[in-house]
């Protein structure tokens, strides 16, 4: 091309008319609610507790404070208790898999371990091999025991990635549930110990429908609560940080190792807190409490309601707890596992980040969007 037909080409271009821009729609934002703690001496966990709540949770709280006194005995305790504990027991994996990019299937045994704990250091029908510890004293110990059993089991994994994870977790369920199955002089072999009883305490009887809801209910909002400050604290971001690339957090100066079995040892903490609500729920730990059934049941529970929500893994133990007690009026006891395989593959298929997910989708798509389109439009 030569300079004159460069120089009428400009022309050109530059005799164009100019489009004007259009403005792009704009999502209107609700204007935040006031912060009364933002410039107060508050306590951290308290700003923090503030901030978290929302309207859903104050109307979900209230919904959970009401239901045990509209509902029969069976829905509070059969159901609704029993979906708080495995919910609990499921945060820990939801914690490691979402948070850490860990997929532990050794959570129900870090829960076992607590159960085993409260059994030989509590009271229970082997008076030859309990201790007869107190409660205060027996339930404290139990979590330590499983937080040292939890943070072990991460000794031993953090190091390898993916599918090897699995395996390691997923043997070291299996050799504990061997263990306790053909060991008689401390867990009492098949026959498991028996007789695991609440205690009762400022006159109540906690082994009770109604206190045990609000029991189990309180240290479920606790786990989830902690859960939700945990991955907002420096050591959560840190975590999530080396979940999308330890390589790169490495170089940065942080102990990826370190901070992996830190992540498993405060799973144990929540797992250690379920593992004594569930011993309690039982009246009983056995080896079928930590069989292989339960390490992939947990996993399933923990996929179907969200991994990478704190909230899924109550939703999927109410989903899951649900379709226990009902479906075996529909089909036969025994096809129990084929129903509750299907939704979870339908559930994977359809919706990869869980019944949330699910949601979130259907909302996005089908919700009212409000937009702007220009800066003209927006009200004084």
């Amino acid at each position: 091309m030569s300079a004159a037909q460069w120089r009428r080409a400009m022309n050109r271009t530059a005799a164009l008319p100019v489009r004007p821009r259009t403005a792009v729609p704009m999502p209107l934002a609700a204007p935040p609610a006031p912060d009364p703690y933002a410039d107060s001496d508050a306590p951290r966990w308290l700003k923090f507790l503030w901030r978290s709540l929302s309207a859903r949770h104050v109307f979900l709280g209230a919904a959970l404070l009401i239901f045990p006194f509209a509902a029969t005995p069976f829905f509070t305790f059969q159901v609704a208790s029993q979906a708080l504990i495995l919910g609990i027991v499921a945060l820990s994996l939801s914690f490691l898999a979402g948070y850490g990019g860990m997929v532990s299937l050794a959570q129900m045994t870090v829960a076992g371990i607590a159960g085993y704990a409260v059994a030989v250091l509590g009271t229970s029908s082997s008076p030859e091999i309990s201790l007869g510890w107190p409660w205060w004293i027996t339930v404290p110990a139990a979590v330590l025991i499983a937080v040292a059993g939890s943070t072990l089991i991460g000794w031993l994994s953090v190091r390898t990635e993916g599918i090897y994870t699995i395996m390691i977790t997923l043997a070291i369920g299996v050799a504990f549930y061997y263990l306790v199955l053909q060991n008689y002089s401390v867990f009492n072999g098949f026959q498991g110990l028996r007789e695991l009883k609440a205690p009762t305490f400022w006159g109540i009887a906690w082994r009770d429908p109604l206190p045990f809801y609000f029991l189990s209910l309180v240290c479920a909002l606790g786990s989830y609560f902690l859960v939700r400050y945990i991955v907002r604290a420096p050591f959560g971001i840190v975590l999530q940080g080396i979940r999308d690339n330890p390589r790169r957090m490495a170089s940065l100066g942080y102990h990826v190792v370190a901070h992996r079995v830190a992540a498993y040892a405060l799973s144990g903490v929540i797992a250690g807190v379920g593992g004594v609500l569930l011993a309690w729920y039982n009246a009983m730990m056995t080896p079928g409490s930590v069989g292989t059934g339960w390490l992939i049941n947990l996993l399933v529970i923990a996929v179907l309601g969200g991994v990478k929500h704190p909230i899924g893994a109550f939703l999927g133990a109410l989903v899951f707890v649900l379709l226990q007690t009902f479906a075996i009026d529909v089909i036969d006891r025994e096809r129990f596992n084929l129903v509750i395989g299907g939704v979870f593959l339908a559930i994977v298929l359809f919706s990869p980040d869980g019944l949330l997910g699910l949601w979130a989708k259907l909302r996005s798509r089908f919700g009212p969007q409000q937009t702007l389109t220009s800066p003209q439009r927006r009200q004084p």
